[in-house]
């Protein structure tokens, strides 16, 4: 586990009202559906050493669809928001990171396909099971980790696969489609009765992503929006940045 993120999960729950014991019954859960597996030493094998490439679902997806479908090189992250768009353009990422809130369909599309990283928290107790369907997944949470339950830090799916990168010694990591500012992106599938939790999320992601920048040995970059620790980079940089 990250050192420091104790305290981070401790401002989480203090902030969003989470109850902690809620979030270690669904780990518990999650730590009885899993199989063991060599899943973790593959997610391993894809991203050490490696330019990974980590999707959200920001509006500025949009626009990254048509760059990363040219993209030839790098290991693609996908946030579970991101992947029903990304699946109708024809690009299917090698790891998923998911709460298990998105698009049912496009998950099941590719049960056995990716590598799926899913998140047990209090609020998706009831969707555990879908992991059942998944070939290669491991679990994770925001408490203490266990058994088959990692914790890698992070909190939204998106900064999630950015923890997970970095935890496995990414060389690269470069955003797509990860904003965090006052727009919810249109694939986010955020309910207007949702979009000022939402929008605490989003700012929360940020934050924990300036604070990995302090800590990673990875190089960062975004094509979204600036961010203190990323180096903002214009789509046409990509292939000397990958390179």
């Amino acid at each position: 586990m990250i050192s420091g993120w104790n305290t981070k999960y401790r401002d989480i729950l203090k902030e969003f009202k989470y109850d902690e014991k809620k979030d270690k019954e669904s780990a518990i859960l999650l730590d009885t559906i899993l199989k063991k597996s060599k899943t973790r030493e593959k997610i391993q094998d894809l991203i050490q050493g490696n330019t990974v490439h980590v999707i959200g679902s920001g509006p500025s997806l949009s626009s990254a669809i048509p760059k990363l479908k040219k993209l030839k090189k790098g290991i693609k992250i996908a946030a579970d928001s991101s992947l029903k768009p990304l699946l109708e353009n024809g690009i299917v990422p090698e790891i998923v990171v998911t709460d298990l809130d998105g698009d049912e369909k496009s998950l099941k599309k590719i049960a056995k396909k990716s590598i799926f990283v899913v998140h047990a928290h209090g609020d998706n107790i009831e969707k555990l099971e879908l992991v059942k369907k998944f070939k290669n997944c491991i679990g994770t949470t925001q408490t203490k980790p266990f058994n088959k339950i990692e914790n890698f830090g992070g909190f939204t799916d998106g900064d999630r696969g950015v923890f997970l990168a970095s935890h496995f010694e990414a060389k690269k990591i470069i955003l797509f489609g990860m904003d965090f500012g006052n727009r919810v992106g249109k694939f986010s599938n955020t309910k207007k009765s949702e979009r000022k939790t939402k929008l605490m999320k989003l700012k929360k992601g940020r934050s924990l992503l300036e604070w990995l920048a302090t800590k990673t040995k990875s190089e960062l970059f975004t094509t979204s929006s600036r961010m203190k620790g990323f180096e903002k980079i214009p789509y046409k940089s990509l292939d000397i940045i990958i390179t």
